[in-house]
């Protein structure tokens, strides 16, 4: 058994720290159209301003979106909770556009694709502007049942910046600045760090209040996470956002089961000789998890991981959180093997693998799991066709990425 935990910094000193864009909340109604021309030109501008900057990574650089919306709503004392069917609607649109953005500027945008790639996450903070900003008298680090954080606790846990990116609107600045009064208890900036970007048109509404979800203890889902990029992103942040998270350390962890295919089961992939192999792929999925669990006042550390016997178990927030890495060696995975889990992501391509899963769990006499359907990515405008979605979806697949990688080669 291996057991590893160490500062993100002394791994690799002279590597780039990640981006920072900061956006007002979304628009209502959060349709794609509505979100393109509130989100649009801000991302655009940041991408732009990243790709053509003269210093990169030779992993790339690293671009956190946040989100700021009053998402958590408070059932009961102590307890937050969300509507995760509006959540991972707006976390699916958002990542499409970026998606279309990079396609546009001819910029790779899955993890560590390289010195010229963008490998952008986005994160949702729990902000109301209507509300003033707590007042700590040193940074502190608060979290609730849910992996959702306050903008308090954002400032104080996810630093440094390589640049801070905020919108020159009203609603912009007003968050810029509540941001920035507490950021600056814990870094420094120089005034070359804080970069204005174009405000898009915010189209408001008045939307009715969101049914909430009951979230839960164990979720899962499966994929094979080749080449991590935006489809991935999308379905490992939606999953997450299930999680009920316990208060204390003491009580059992909340646990998000990845079943992450086998090398075997993919030698037969198109362009299979470019298939990232199994370590690596989990080193991704969890560090891509570590953008949205980790919270430290120390800032950017590695997670607490544990690998024994093709698992790999990776702790969150004092233990509250565990991340299990299993391997896939056919198409059930863990769901067939430990009759204790609650929630079963899938994506509207593999929801007949979710039917399949509780149909092998009848015959094995246990409980079905609850299906969470997360949206594909998609061009966007609802009037398309279905042949210009696919063909955006097939874009921005692994296959696609092992594909460019094989041409690059020749």
């Amino acid at each position: 058994m291996e057991r590893h935990r160490q500062p993100h910094q002394n791994t690799n000193q002279q590597q780039q720290n990640p981006s920072l864009l900061l956006l007002p909340p979304p628009p209502q109604p959060a349709d794609h159209a509505s979100l393109s021309v509130a989100y649009g030109p801000a991302l655009k501008a940041a991408i732009t301003k990243l790709k053509n900057e003269d210093h990169h990574s030779e992993r790339g650089s690293v671009l956190f979106v946040a989100i700021t919306s009053a998402i958590l709503t408070a059932p009961g004392p102590n307890q937050k909770s969300l509507s995760w069917p509006a959540a991972q609607s707006v976390l699916a649109r958002i990542y499409s556009i970026v998606a279309l953005i990079c396609a546009q500027l001819s910029v790779p945008s899955e993890m560590h694709a390289g010195p010229d790639s963008i490998d952008v996450r986005v994160i949702f903070i729990h902000y109301d502007p209507s509300r003033p900003i707590r007042q700590a008298p040193r940074p502190a680090i608060d979290v609730n049942n849910t992996i959702i954080i306050d903008l308090h606790t954002f400032a104080s846990a996810y630093h440094p910046w390589h640049e801070i990116f905020h919108v020159n609107s009203e609603p912009g600045y007003r968050l810029f600045t509540s941001y920035m009064k507490i950021y600056e208890q814990v870094q420094t900036l120089r005034q070359d760090q804080l970069v204005v970007v174009e405000s898009g048109l915010s189209l408001s509404e008045n939307p009715s209040p969101p049914a909430q979800t009951k979230l839960c203890p164990i979720v899962c889902l499966g994929g094979t996470f080749d080449h991590l990029h935006a489809g991935h992103k999308l379905l490992l942040t939606a999953a997450a956002l299930l999680l009920k998270v316990p208060d204390s350390p003491e009580t059992t962890p909340a646990r998000f089961i990845i079943g992450i295919t086998g090398d075997e089961l993919l030698k037969r992939k198109k362009y299979a000789e470019f298939v990232q192999p199994w370590d690596l792929r989990v080193t991704n999925v969890v560090e891509f998890l570590a953008s949205l669990l980790q919270l430290s006042k120390q800032g950017w550390v590695e997670p607490d991981v544990t690998k024994n016997d093709g698992k790999v178990i990776a702790r969150f927030r004092d233990g509250t959180i565990e991340i299990h890495c299993v391997m896939l060696q056919d198409a059930f995975g863990p769901t067939t093997a430990e009759e204790e889990m609650d929630a079963l992501v899938v994506s509207g391509e593999t929801r007949s693998g979710g039917d399949a899963v509780n149909a092998r769990r009848r015959e094995l006499g246990w409980h079905e799991l609850e299906i969470f359907e997360v949206d594909v990515l998609d061009a966007g405008d609802s009037t398309g066709s279905s042949a210009t979605k696919t063909d955006f979806a097939t874009k921005i697949s692994s296959t696609a990425i092992r594909e460019r990688k094989a041409g690059a080669r020749e």
